[in-house]
């Protein structure tokens, strides 16, 4: 009868030394897990006091963005617009820098017809040639038919069409010529 309890003592003593090697091994352990534990505490807490702060500042930046984008927006169109009256002066300007050129042309060339209407020579009249109407025997058609070529290349000179005016290189030229 001894034996059994020899080994039941024997088994008892090698639980409790065996429970005694775990405990030895798990208490480094254990306050390893606690110190984790505690930075984890720690962690969390900061995450709780920073996080709502930091995700409200970034909603802000996102609005404060939008709000730029906006305005940015705003501010290409607005240079567009101003692009495009400026394009418009400048069409404007051309225009009128045409108009004024056509102008000026137009008054030398008018000077220069007056300049060559007041200095040509006039034909002198002859009176004494003329005959009072009622005094003239009737024409036949054959002087009738010279009479009206005459007269008509008579007006076709005064009336002629200055060649001149349309050749624009050369209008200033001649006009320098004859002074």
């Amino acid at each position: 009868m001894i034996e059994p309890l020899f080994w039941l003592g024997l088994s008892l003593l090698l639980v409790a030394t065996s429970l005694t090697a775990v405990l030895v091994a798990a208490i480094p352990a254990l306050q390893e897990l606690a110190r984790a534990a505690r930075s984890a505490e720690k962690l969390f807490d900061t995450l709780s006091r920073e996080l709502p702060p930091t995700l409200e500042a970034i909603r802000v930046t996102g609005l404060e963005i939008t709000d730029l984008t906006d305005d940015v927006s705003e501010g290409v169109k607005s240079a567009s617009q101003v692009a495009k009256q400026v394009d418009q002066s400048l069409d404007s300007a051309r225009k009128q820098a045409q108009n004024l050129q056509v102008g000026t042309r137009s008054i030398f060339i008018g000077a220069k017809a007056a300049w060559k209407n007041f200095t040509r020579q006039k034909p002198a009249r002859r009176m004494s040639e003329r005959t009072p109407i009622n005094e003239k025997p009737p024409l036949t058609l054959r002087e009738r038919e010279v009479l009206r070529q005459e007269n008509h290349r008579i007006k076709a000179e005064l009336y002629r069409v200055n060649d001149d005016y349309n050749d624009a290189t050369s209008w200033e030229n001649n006009f320098d010529d004859e002074d």
